[in-house]
């Protein structure tokens, strides 16, 4: 669970999933966070990875596969800390992962009313279809956050989980992709953030859909990534 400054709704997220979800694990990376999330992470039964300083979504992620690989978790599932992922969903992404390596929740496979609009909307639909071919599957909603990664993947993302903009979702299936992982989607309802505010400016769109293209581009001409074998785990 990747956090940056997200005090206001990161002890209510973690509650959630553990009263959802009995039995798992929760880590909260906390990506140089200046308010209190690290402490309300951790008195809502969080373990908490704190960073010295902003990596960014990517950096907190790959900090969150290196533990997984660390501590023997097989299985990683990355939720949101604003509260726009329902943790009821993730049975069903869990159940997917019996026959690929990553399990997408997608905002707009058939469930829920999600929507976005004008340049972002364009943006999405382009990575989509490229991202499509690419994993040779049809994948609706391919920055999406709420993601669950079975072993192959976790192994890959520990050490080359990208960090730049957009890689923590566009260029990371890329990678696996190419690496050989198997890539499905599976239909979820997102919420509304409980805390912050989304931007809606024509400007932050605009700039989104290049910003976009570019993660794509980049992540194609990077050097195929080798998927290492089950016994070749990080020390």
């Amino acid at each position: 669970m990747p956090a940056f400054n997200e005090e206001a709704s990161v002890g209510h997220v973690v509650r959630e999933v553990l009263t959802t979800i009995p039995g798992v694990s929760v880590l909260v990376v906390d990506d140089g966070s200046s308010d209190d999330t690290t402490r309300v992470a951790r008195e809502a039964g969080a373990l908490v990875a704190t960073l010295p300083f902003n990596l960014g979504v990517g950096g907190a992620m790959r900090t969150g596969y290196f533990y997984a690989v660390q501590f023997g978790f097989e299985n990683v599932v990355q939720i949101d800390s604003d509260g726009q992922h329902n943790p009821t969903g993730v049975e069903a992404l869990l159940a997917e992962l019996d026959s690929c390596d990553i399990v997408i929740g997608a905002r707009f496979a058939g469930e829920g009313d999600y929507e976005v609009r004008g340049p972002r909307k364009w943006a999405m639909r382009l990575l989509a279809g490229v991202l499509s071919r690419a994993a040779r599957t049809p994948l609706t909603d391919t920055t999406s956050g709420f993601r669950a990664c079975g072993p192959r993947a976790v192994r890959l993302f520990a050490e080359h989980y990208p960090a730049e903009y957009l890689g923590d979702t566009i260029e990371a299936l890329v990678i696996a992709t190419r690496a050989g992982c198997v890539v499905r989607q599976v239909p979820v309802s997102m919420r509304s953030r409980t805390t912050g505010t989304p931007s809606h400016n024509p400007l932050k769109s605009a700039a989104y859909l290049a910003r976009a293209v570019l993660a794509l581009c980049f992540a194609f001409v990077r050097p195929v990534t080798t998927l290492r074998g089950p016994a070749d785990r990080l020390s």
